[in-house]
């Protein structure tokens, strides 16, 4: 690498620094830096605030509202990615609500109506003492009448002893005994059932209702398959509260709201305008559909979540009550990489441990690493993840490998371990991928090639190598020619084909409207989605077109507008490490996405990562051969053209070694 490549990383990274700093973020990765301003050996010693809205990290607008939404009881929808903490903040509200005003709810057969029991509702404690007291008094009743029965069944047998009609004395006896214990009505029939109980409960209840079935939500009667003959189960034995019914003053929470049934939807929203919704059976062809309690208490606060395809599956009415009676917030994927905030992550460590319960406490250095995961998880410069969950799954195995160990302490190489051993199934599934792709050659490393550029893109979250060949022919039909994509390109990516191939005439100043242009990604057999490939598509037609190889040394990402400056793209993070992996030894990444590079350790070194801003920058690092010939024309081409394409000398140009 020359000095003046060297003097441009140096003054960069130096403004770059100041940049961040004036900004409020950080951007060193020493250890010591990396844990904020907290003073402490191991996460033991951090501590974790007792109240669970105090424990939500990142989510401050959402947290505000949860508060504001508990004490007015107002209805919520948070809408976010998964893992950011939608949960916790339900149950946080419930901790918010107060506990006096719960409430237990009393079932009683009807006698006029045996399908339409009664309905009382009692203070919280209340409902189990009426409940034994009726047992008491129905065992009694019980009780007496035995002895009654057996009085006269005595009284009967000795005076046919007398008589000397035994046998039909015994006979009668028995008649009696069965006429009387059947045809007499049964008192523990009449003793209340108990459908909510909150007894002892010291918070309002949280329940998630998740995939709830209608009956589980809205509440079900029982089949009864003996219907007559005194051996029919009461009514309202069979009754059965719903979550919306367990949920009365309380919360309600539902995920992926969008997957209930619209019946379900319909029936909530009606339990959510009354305050109260009566149950009934929910199959039709059962007996439990002709019973139909009195109304059962169910003023719950509702909290729906969901991804945004959440809102566009929920029913209108249901959604306008929501928004019109409460607050629909959207949850937060990142935060900014601020001393606070690192602060905060640091005790979000010391909450999993604590949470867990079988993992021992992190080192400073075990929590720096995690600190450094949140921030390659993030994916933006100057942020830090608030995907907590899966963050916490990392942890939770950090803590396994230590356990396995038999170390008292959590420190940096488990970390390291377990960033191996947890990986995710697209994590595992694109390194297969990668394999099978050396063995069979699918993409090259070495060497120079006309046609043919080493894309990157990103399979779930993890990078892959994605090579992409151009080959230009004579158009098959006499009118215009075409532009041809292979490859299972979903609509993002068919758009970039298009918006490329408007650059590459515009560029070339060339008439090639009788030429079809044929571009294949190869190995694609789950599909493209997104642009990032655009430079690496204009890199292959171009070199097919001019006859100019390309290095297969390099491997690039990135987007590309149509008057040629190449914009960012995600996962550069992912895609670099990828690029490693496959043994490449230069990236070209947009320049903007800079600072959004943030590879492991085991990375650094084997690969040099150069920042673009330009397709002429894209050009002067990845062609090879006779590259100054096809520069000079495009220099020529955007002075007539007069397009602002900005080309860099090719020793000057900018890059960054890693």
């Amino acid at each position: 690498m020359d000095t003046k490549h060297q003097i441009y990383r140096t003054e960069a990274s130096m403004d770059k620094s100041n940049e961040y700093m004036k900004a409020g973020t950080l951007t060193e990765d020493e250890p010591n830096e990396l844990l904020g301003s907290l003073d402490f050996k191991d996460t033991s010693g951090v501590s974790v605030p007792e109240n669970l809205i105090d424990q939500v990290i990142g989510q401050d607008e959402a947290v505000e509202v949860i508060k504001k939404a508990a004490h007015q009881r107002r209805h919520v929808m948070l809408i976010g990615s998964p893992g950011t903490g939608k949960s916790m903040l339900g149950k946080a509200m419930s901790e918010l609500l107060p506990v006096e005003e719960l409430q237990d709810v009393l079932v009683y057969p009807n006698p006029e109506d045996n399908n339409n029991p009664r309905v009382r509702v009692v203070a919280a404690g209340r409902g189990k003492q009426i409940v034994d007291a009726q047992k008491m008094e129905a065992r009694k009743k019980v009780q007496t009448r035995n002895m009654f029965l057996m009085l006269i069944v005595m009284a009967l047998i000795v005076y046919s002893y007398y008589t000397g009609q035994l046998l039909f004395g015994v006979i009668a006896a028995a008649l009696i005994f069965l006429s009387l214990r059947y045809m007499l009505p049964k008192e523990d029939a009449m003793v209340p059932k108990l459908l909510v109980d909150n007894n002892g409960k010291k918070k309002a209840p949280y329940v998630d209702a998740t995939g709830a079935h209608a009956g589980a939500l809205l509440g079900d009667v029982r089949h009864d398959p003996f219907q007559s003959g005194g051996l029919e189960t009461p009514s309202h034995e069979r009754v059965e509260c719903g979550s919306i019914h367990k949920a009365n003053k309380g919360v309600l929470f539902i995920d992926e709201v969008n997957t209930l049934r619209l019946e379900s939807q319909q029936s909530l929203l009606t339990a959510l305008q009354e305050g109260e919704y009566p149950i009934t059976g929910q199959s039709e062809r059962s007996s439990g559909a002709l019973v139909r309690t009195e109304p059962v208490p169910c003023n719950f606060i509702m909290i729906a979540a969901g991804n945004l395809d959440a809102v566009q599956g929920m029913h209108p009415a249901l959604r306008s009550r929501i928004k019109g009676y409460g607050y629909e917030v959207y949850m937060r994927d990142t935060m900014d990489d601020t001393l606070e905030n690192r602060n905060k992550l640091i005790r979000f460590v010391a909450q999993e441990v604590v949470r867990d319960g079988k993992i021992p406490h992190f080192t400073r250095d075990a929590v720096a690493e995690v600190m450094r995961e949140a921030k390659r998880r993030a994916g933006r410069k100057g942020h830090l993840t608030l995907m907590l969950r899966d963050l916490g799954g990392l942890i939770r195995v950090a803590g396994d490998v230590a356990r396995a160990e038999g170390a008292s302490l959590t420190d940096a190489n488990h970390v390291l371990s377990a960033k191996k051993m947890a990986r995710s199934v697209e994590q595992q599934l694109a390194d297969r991928y990668m394999e099978r792709r050396k063995d069979y050659s699918m993409f090259h490393s070495t060497g120079d090639e006309v046609g043919r550029v080493n894309g990157l893109a990103v399979m779930g979250d993890s990078g892959i190598v994605l090579p992409i060949m151009a080959e230009v022919t004579s158009a098959q039909s006499k009118e215009e020619g075409k532009i041809i994509a292979t490859g299972k390109l979903q609509e993002i990516a068919r758009e970039a084909v298009t918006n490329v191939s408007v650059l590459i005439k515009k560029f070339l100043g060339e008439d090639i409207t009788k030429k079809d242009v044929h571009i294949q990604f190869i190995g694609t057999y789950e599909g493209v989605e997104g642009d990032s490939a655009s430079i690496s598509i204009a890199t292959a037609v171009i070199s097919a077109l001019e006859g100019v190889p390309v290095k297969q040394t390099v491997a690039m990402t990135g987007s590309l507008s149509v008057r040629g400056d190449v914009m960012p793209v995600g996962g550069v993070t992912q895609k670099i490490e990828a690029a490693a992996q496959a043994g490449i030894k230069t990236v070209l990444i947009p320049k903007s996405n800079m600072g959004d590079v943030l590879i492991d350790d085991g990375i650094k070194g084997k690969i040099e990562i150069i920042p673009v801003s330009t397709i002429g920058e894209v050009f002067e690092f990845a062609m090879g051969g006779q590259r100054t010939r096809l520069i000079e024309k495009l220099k020529k081409f955007a002075s007539d053209a007069k397009i602002g394409l900005s080309l860099p000398e090719p020793i000057t140009a900018p890059s960054r070694s890693i």
